[in-house]
């Protein structure tokens, strides 16, 4: 036991020596971008309905750029529909001038379903 190797390769997989045991060596790549709101509701989904492909994600390394890739997908969408729905209810810039509260009322209802569009197209699927 006294001549086992600090370091090994097997398999095409690097591993390191802990007491008597080798554990794979594993390096995460580095991803700078933030997965936000929408990358960490994806992640709880996954965790709870998908464990297979969190698992995978995980041990492959890819879950941190795929959550921070569709939090980007799912807020440059959800501006999208914003738009659209504000362009298809007249709410412009002159309803806020008049009538503030209106505009609010107005936009928070389109934000909430926007938001839902979202959770059950791009979240929870």
């Amino acid at each position: 036991m006294k001549n086992l190797k600090e370091r090994m390769t097997e398999n095409g997989m690097d591993y390191v020596l802990v007491g008597d045991y080798y554990i794979p060596d594993l390096q995460l790549p580095e991803e700078n971008r933030p997965i936000g709101i929408w990358g960490r509701m994806h992640k709880a989904y996954l965790e709870l309905y998908h464990p297979a492909r969190y698992h995978d994600l995980v041990l492959s390394g890819k879950l941190w750029t795929y959550l921070a890739d569709l939090n980007e997908q799912a807020q440059n969408r959800l501006d999208c529909i914003i738009d659209q729905m504000k362009a298809a209810e007249g709410i412009t810039e002159k309803l806020k001038a008049q009538n503030q509260i209106e505009w609010v009322r107005a936009m928070n209802s389109i934000r909430s379903r926007a938001e839902e569009i979202i959770r059950s197209e791009m979240i929870y699927c």
